[in-house]
């Protein structure tokens, strides 16, 4: 099978509270079960999930087109951390340290790879906060340390 263009890593979050720790199987039913409980698609929409723990699960294959952000899907990867709310159900960024250094990792693992840059799902979709914090701003670092200046 021949690999898809990657050209852009696009953050994500479940947008679930603090202390609800879903997996990669929960969002995969969230978005396979039929409407009006789930979307209705054919898989899980993210290529991974980033639990509290920090565990790294994998979701759509990276060489499928993911389903998370309408018009970026068919050259980007999709990754989700768990969380996204405060404890009153508000957008805010909680990630855990072990999530935020999962995060880290595996992003610098993906543009090692792919060569690509990193957005937040807000970035192209403005009426989201999702994923509740600036990733181009956080990780450009990284890029910039592998790919070089643009």
């Amino acid at each position: 099978m021949a690999m898809r263009m990657i050209n852009d890593i696009i953050i994500h979050c479940s947008a679930t509270r603090p202390k609800v720790d879903v997996g990669a199987k929960e969002i995969k039913q969230w978005h396979t079960q039929p409407e009006p409980y789930g979307r209705g698609w054919r898989d899980i929409g993210y290529h991974y999930i980033i639990r509290l723990d920090g565990t790294i699960e994998r979701g759509r294959p990276i060489s499928r087109a993911g389903a998370h952000c309408v018009g970026h899907n068919a050259h980007s990867i999709g990754i989700c951390y768990v969380g996204g709310l405060d404890d009153s159900g508000e957008p805010a960024d909680t990630r855990t340290p072990a999530q935020k250094s999962a995060l880290t990792k595996l992003i610098y693992n993906l543009i090692t790879v792919y060569r690509c840059d990193v957005h937040s799902h807000h970035d192209y979709n403005s009426s989201k906060p999702c994923p509740c914090f600036d990733a181009h701003g956080e990780y450009t670092t990284i890029y910039q340390k592998i790919v070089g200046l643009r």
